[in-house]
């Protein structure tokens, strides 16, 4: 017994030892303690190849089908192409659908699942039983809440904040503003809108005369638009979330004034219009919420499983262009679809990822290696 006492107190003062000389953290940081809890990953018991599989919540407007294409493109590049097998499912925006397709994957016991998913909190329980099987979760785009699974995205609020912020300045903070939604349901547009909101609350010249779901889609966003203007007045200013494109054909139909301020999304046609516009004044921001979030996802996913990269949420910057900015050839293009996401790609030195448009127009892969800058 004594020397059990002696070699707890040898034991103790060791471990002091450790703490104070910083080889063993003070406090557990929430993301630590988080990882701590979460089981062993099966990819850990036999190495590569990884199996990882896309579980798409929605595949009906033009982003999610670049979204997928990029992704099946991604898996058919080196260095992925020799350490992974890849396959997607796509759902109806639905939680009882994904839910049930998530329950099939996971029976079919892969190395990790890549998600979009159709609720911020309706898909928490199998998400939680994917990962007690030992199955990595990473959660992209609309996320989930669920504390075990992995979420790469933008700021989402900071989307919808600035955009507001964009419209504000160029009104001088008086006008009235349409607001085109997305996907209801979806962490994206709850953020987005919550950020529109906090800055049109602090500006009371700024008044939102009509709200509407354009379902990030321009088709979908010009047959609203159309259906909403007849009992508006004067509109000032456009907020919107995807679809923009749509926003602005709906206005130049009904012979509204125009070019009115217009903050939106990444579409190619709305870059168009900045371009035929610029010399007539027209003020626009188009930010993105780029397709390539779901190679991040996949990098981080075959990183986590190789040991390579913490696991640990990633928050990637949006490109953004203004009617000053906008350039042919760089950041829009004449010879795509107007409702194509231009923002496929990363430009620049620090680019996240740099694709061809055989990614995420037909799901081919690019000539050459894959690279993907992840945060540390």
């Amino acid at each position: 017994m004594r020397n059990r006492g002696i070699r707890l107190v040898t034991l103790a003062a060791f471990l002091t030892l450790l703490l104070v000389s910083g080889v063993l953290p003070k406090a557990a940081s929430p993301v630590a303690a988080r990882v701590a809890d979460m089981p062993p990953l099966r990819a850990l018991m036999h190495g590569p190849p990884y199996n990882i599989v896309l579980s798409n919540s929605y595949i009906g407007n033009t982003w999610r089908v670049e979204m997928v294409n990029e992704f099946k493109a991604s898996c058919q590049m080196p260095p992925y192409k020799a350490v992974i097998k890849c396959s997607n499912y796509n759902a109806t925006n639905t939680v009882s659908v994904q839910t049930q397709q998530m329950n099939n994957i996971i029976s079919s016991r892969p190395d990790a699942i890549i998600l979009n998913a159709a609720s911020t909190t309706g898909l928490n329980g199998v998400v939680a039983k994917a990962c007690q099987a030992g199955i990595l979760v990473v959660s992209f785009d609309a996320v989930v809440t669920a504390p075990c699974a992995l979420k790469v995205n933008t700021d989402q609020i900071a989307f919808g904040r600035t955009l507001a912020s964009f419209l504000v300045k160029q009104l001088n903070g008086k006008g009235n503003v349409i607001m085109v939604t997305g996907l209801a349901g979806t962490s994206v547009d709850t953020d987005r809108n919550t950020g529109a909101d906090q800055v049109f609350a602090a500006t009371p010249g700024i008044k939102v005369v009509a709200r509407y779901s354009g379902k990030w889609d321009s088709g979908e966003a010009q047959r609203a638009t159309a259906a909403q203007l007849p009992s508006l007045g004067k509109v000032d200013g456009v907020w919107a979330q995807g679809g923009t494109d749509g926003v602005i054909r709906a206005l130049l139909a009904a012979h509204r004034p125009f070019p009115i301020p217009v903050a939106g999304e990444a579409e190619n046609g709305f870059r168009q219009y900045m371009l035929q516009y610029k010399s007539k004044g027209f003020k626009a921001l188009s930010i993105g919420q780029p397709p390539y979030l779901v190679v991040v996802s996949l990098a981080l996913a075959v990183q986590v499983l190789q040991g390579k990269h913490a696991r640990k949420d990633i928050t990637i910057p949006f490109p953004s262009v203004t009617s000053e900015t906008v350039k042919e050839g760089l950041t829009t293009f004449k010879n795509l679809p107007a409702n194509y996401f231009v923002d496929f790609t990363d430009s620049g030195p620090n680019a996240t990822v740099i694709l061809c448009s055989d990614a995420p127009r037909l799901g081919k892969p690019c000539p050459g290696a894959l690279t993907v800058r992840l945060p540390k």
